[in-house]
C-alpha cells in the first residue's frame, strides 16, 4: 500500500490522526450546478454554472489490533477515532481532508456531512464506519471602500476581501489544588471519560499526569462550554 495515505485533522492540525487502515474505495462526486431554462423560439437550454463542491465518501474499519496493511504507528484505540470525529462534528467547523494515492492527491478543507459507526460483528473491539465529507470554501464579508470627489460624487469603488478565521476558539483550564485529569474532564465536559483526550492534546506523559501542579494551564480545544455528547 506504499504511496497511499489518508489523514483527517482539525484546527490547523492541532488535532489529527492518520486513518490506520485505508478504505477499499474512495468515492468522489463532482458536477456543475447547471439548470434548464426555456428560451422563446429555441426551446429548452442548459445553463452551465459554477462547479458544485466536491463530495467524498468512504467506509472502513478502525481496527482494535494490528492486521495486514495497518500502519502500526497510526493505530489508536478504535473509540478514540470516533470521539475525534464526533467532537469535530459538534464544533460546526471544517476539518482538513488529505488523501494521497499513486494517481492523484486531495488536500482540502471539508465539512463532515455524515458519520455512521458500529462495533464490527465477529471482531471484538473493531469499529466499522462510513464517512461522507463535502469540500468547504472559506469565505468572509467583503469590505467596500468608496472614494469621493470634492463635490461628493463617487470617483471609485474598491472591494477587498478579508479571510474568515475558522479556527476553533481555544479553551484553557487552570489547574486547582486536588485536580487530576479525571476531575478536570468532569468540570469541563460534565463527565470524566475525556481525561485521555486532555492528556493527548497537552502531550502529557503518564508520569506527567501525576505531576500536575496548581496554576498549571492545560489547553482544552473546544468551544466554551461545549459538550462532546
Amino acid at each position: 500500500m506504499s504511496g497511499y495515505y489518508l489523514e483527517l485533522s482539525f484546527n490547523n492540525r492541532e488535532e489529527w490522526f492518520e486513518v490506520p487502515l485505508l478504505p477499499q474505495s474512495m468515492e468522489v462526486s463532482e458536477g456543475s450546478n447547471g439548470s434548464d431554462s426555456e428560451v422563446y423560439g429555441l426551446g429548452m437550454i442548459n445553463v452551465i454554472r459554477s462547479p458544485k463542491l466536491a463530495e467524498f465518501s468512504f467506509s472502513g474499519i478502525f481496527p482494535a489490533h494490528p492486521v495486514p496493511f495497518v500502519t502500526p504507528n497510526a493505530l489508536l484505540p478504535p473509540v478514540e477515532y470516533v470521539l475525534y470525529l464526533r467532537k469535530w462534528l459538534e464544533t460546526k467547523r471544517p476539518i482538513r481532508f488529505i488523501f494521497t494515492s499513486t494517481q492523484y492527491d486531495i488536500n482540502t478543507p471539508a465539512s463532515i456531512e455524515s458519520f455512521e459507526w458500529k462495533e464490527a460483528a465477529g471482531a471484538p473491539g473493531d469499529i466499522e464506519y462510513s464517512l461522507k465529507l463535502k469540500q468547504y470554501r472559506f469565505y468572509a464579508a467583503r469590505r467596500l471602500s468608496i472614494e469621493r470627489l470634492d463635490d461628493g460624487t463617487i470617483s471609485s469603488l474598491r472591494a477587498t476581501w478579508s479571510r474568515a478565521d475558522d479556527r476553533a476558539p481555544l479553551k484553557v483550564y487552570t489547574i486547582q489544588q486536588g485536580d487530576d485529569l479525571w476531575t478536570i474532564s468532569k468540570k469541563v465536559f460534565g463527565t470524566d471519560q475525556y481525561w485521555k483526550e486532555i492528556q493527548q492534546y497537552n502531550r502529557l506523559t503518564e508520569a506527567g499526569t501525576k505531576e500536575l501542579e496548581p496554576g498549571q494551564v492545560l489547553r482544552i480545544p473546544l468551544e466554551s462550554g461545549g459538550m462532546l455528547d
